[in-house]
């Protein structure tokens, strides 16, 4: 895999996929914090504070290098205005694999912007960064994240159960290989 140390924005046809920037974290914490996003979320902290120090602890860290998540705000192209957020991170111990994250804010839900983004970071992880598999997880309730994962070719391959204090869930693992988007 390679390190895209000279990222560029990646541009879709309504999209710009950029670097977060601590401005950002206003905006990010206030559809992260929203009890409907946030269930599914994996970030500890949501206040303004702790995803601005997130996102300047990512800042130094190269796409396709290893140490923690790269995140990207999404942008309305025509508007500038930041719609949602997606990330990425090398699968510990798993050469080749990279895993995908992805929230779009409530008021943006339903446009297809998910779809647009994250089809847009697969194909750059598999293209630019060489990952042979991408990988997204999701909770077994998380319909809408379901969807953009089946719409961008990804594949259902685990079912598996978690535990967070006394609740359980359900947890779904996607993956798109390879030969996968070779293939089509």
């Amino acid at each position: 895999m390679r390190i895209d140390t000279d990222f560029e924005p990646l541009v879709t046809e309504r999209l710009v996929l950029r670097r977060s920037r601590p401005e950002d974290a206003e905006t990010i914490s206030a559809y992260r914090s929203d009890p409907n996003v946030n269930r599914y979320q994996g970030w500890k902290r949501t206040d303004p504070e702790g995803v601005r120090r997130e996102i300047e602890e990512m800042a130094g860290r190269a796409p396709g290098e290893a140490g923690g998540w790269v995140q990207l705000s999404v942008e309305e192209r025509g508007s500038g205005v930041l719609v949602g957020d997606v990330g990425l991170t090398l699968a510990e111990a798993e050469p080749g694999v990279i895993k995908v994250g992805y929230t779009i804010a409530p008021e943006f839900q339903g446009r297809g912007y998910g779809t647009e983004a994250v089809r847009a970071l697969v194909a750059y992880a598999l293209d630019t960064l060489g990952a042979d598999v991408v990988r997204a997880y999701t909770d077994a309730e998380n319909v809408p994240s379901i969807r953009v994962a089946e719409k961008v070719g990804m594949r259902l391959v685990e079912r598996f159960e978690g535990r967070d204090g006394d609740e359980v869930w359900v947890g779904l693992r996607y993956e798109k290989r390879r030969e996968a988007r070779e293939e089509g």
